[in-house]
């Protein structure tokens, strides 16, 4: 077997493992699995690694198990959390579940019939029929309170940081260790990974495997990292919230523009651990980006390679088209190729007026939308002498002062695009 640990090394994506799991990943193909709580109907960047690494298990010969807590969802993981969080409904969790699913068959093919094909499971399938009496006699007498207790997740909310922990999110590491000790009997899983945080909870799965799986149970543990950028801030949210993984959510520009806007410091780390580049290649661009840095050519293979992961080469093709309208030498055909809500976020923030569309019946001359319809010129005398200099474009082509503007003239039926100009521009609503 190739050496998976030393793998997610190199790419910054590994944090800590147990003794022995190296030795077990490079002995033989293992089955691992990975959590995903549905706290939402899909998953947002933050959850990148978590599938990364899934795909990195998968591609090194390895078998990925990929869970969906609907029953840990209905409690809510402390971890890193200083309260309670609220708990969803039965109609709210399956929504996610849902979602969650959905989003993960992208990334990993659960039709597979190869030898390690990935697997996808619901704790809620093995949870719902399990009676708490039975979960107390079984599961509870195997771990000790002390033990629970010793955990980082479980002593912060004792020490002082929020109100507490009620017994049910007590209760989330021996149901999520339950959790692993399933996967061991029923899937022959031998390993679970997550995030650095997760740590307490894996290591109570391992625990509850080998007190439950006989003599000879062993388990492992691997964690990744959790990522932050070079500021200290935490990684995955843009101005406007979480980074989504679906474009309905977060539309495929604003998702490629949160990429191409990395720093130069987080793009290097980044391209090791959101790309599947190998390690010559990565260097290689590394050091290009060095030699000149104004032309961003890291922030732009980052950009790319994970779009075309998460989305595809089509999706990532529109939105650097979107990408050149306000930063390249875009046509007016480019701008008529954008749908309307990608030509609302590329110029988001951009002035905008009103028209109606009785306006442009008989057509409007350029002069009166310039100044009087829109108040993109402060006189008349100003938008003249800007038409004479040459630096008026209505949707990206150069206009005289005989223009009329009418409705052939509008992109998506509904939008004009005024530019003063390099950087002035100004958007024409017609409602």
């Amino acid at each position: 077997m190739k050496n998976l640990v030393e793998e997610l090394k190199w790419r910054g994506l590994y944090h800590d493992s147990m003794p022995g799991t190296e030795e077990q990943l490079l002995k033989e193909a293992t089955t691992a699995y990975i959590g995903f709580d549905p706290t939402a109907d899909s998953l947002h960047i933050g959850s990148m690694v978590q599938i990364i690494l899934l795909v990195h298990l998968k591609n090194f010969g390895h078998r990925p198990i990929a869970l969906v807590g609907g029953a840990t969802g209905m409690i809510g993981d402390p971890s890193g959390k200083s309260d309670e969080r609220n708990l969803l409904d039965e109609e709210a969790l399956a929504k996610n579940v849902a979602g969650i699913k959905s989003v993960l068959s992208r990334f990993l093919d659960f039709n597979s019939t190869e030898a390690n094909a990935p697997v996808m499971v619901n704790n809620y399938d093995w949870m719902k029929e399990f009676s708490f009496i039975d979960f107390a006699r079984e599961v509870g007498k195997r771990i000790t309170v002390n033990y629970m207790m010793a955990k980082d997740s479980v002593k912060k909310r004792f020490s002082g940081e929020g109100e507490g922990m009620s017994f049910t999110e007590f209760t989330y590491q021996l149901i999520q260790g339950y959790d692993f000790y399933h996967l061991y009997k029923n899937n022959n899983c031998i390993l679970q990974m997550g995030g650095s945080d997760q740590w307490g909870n894996i290591t109570t799965g391992t625990e509850l495997v080998r007190r439950m799986g006989g003599e000879n149970a062993k388990a492992y543990a691997l964690t990744t990292p959790l990522i932050t950028k070079a500021d200290g801030s935490k990684f995955g949210k843009s101005e406007g919230g979480n980074v989504w993984l679906d474009a309905d959510k977060t539309s495929v520009y604003k998702f490629y523009q949160f990429w191409v806007n990395t720093t130069d410091v987080d793009a290097e780390k980044y391209i090791k651990i959101f790309t599947f580049l190998d390690k010559d290649t990565i260097e290689a661009l590394i050091e290009e980006h060095k030699t000149a840095p104004h032309l961003r050519v890291l922030q732009k293979k980052l950009a790319e390679e994970i779009t075309v992961f998460v989305h595809n080469r089509e999706e990532l093709e529109k939105a650097i088209q979107a990408s050149n309208i306000l930063f390249g030498n875009s046509t007016a055909e480019d701008l008529k190729k954008l749908d309307e809500a990608t030509f609302l976020e590329v110029f988001d923030g951009v002035p905008q007026a009103e028209i109606t569309k009785a306006d442009l019946e008989s057509g409007l001359d350029i002069i009166t939308v310039l100044n009087e319809k829109t108040g993109f010129f402060k006189s008349n005398g100003e938008a003249r002498r800007a038409l004479t200099a040459n630096s008026i474009s209505v949707n990206r082509e150069k206009i005289k002062e005989d223009f009329v503007l009418t409705a052939n003239d509008l992109i998506n039926y509904q939008f004009v695009l005024l530019q003063s100009g390099k950087k002035n521009y100004f958007v024409i609503r017609v409602v």
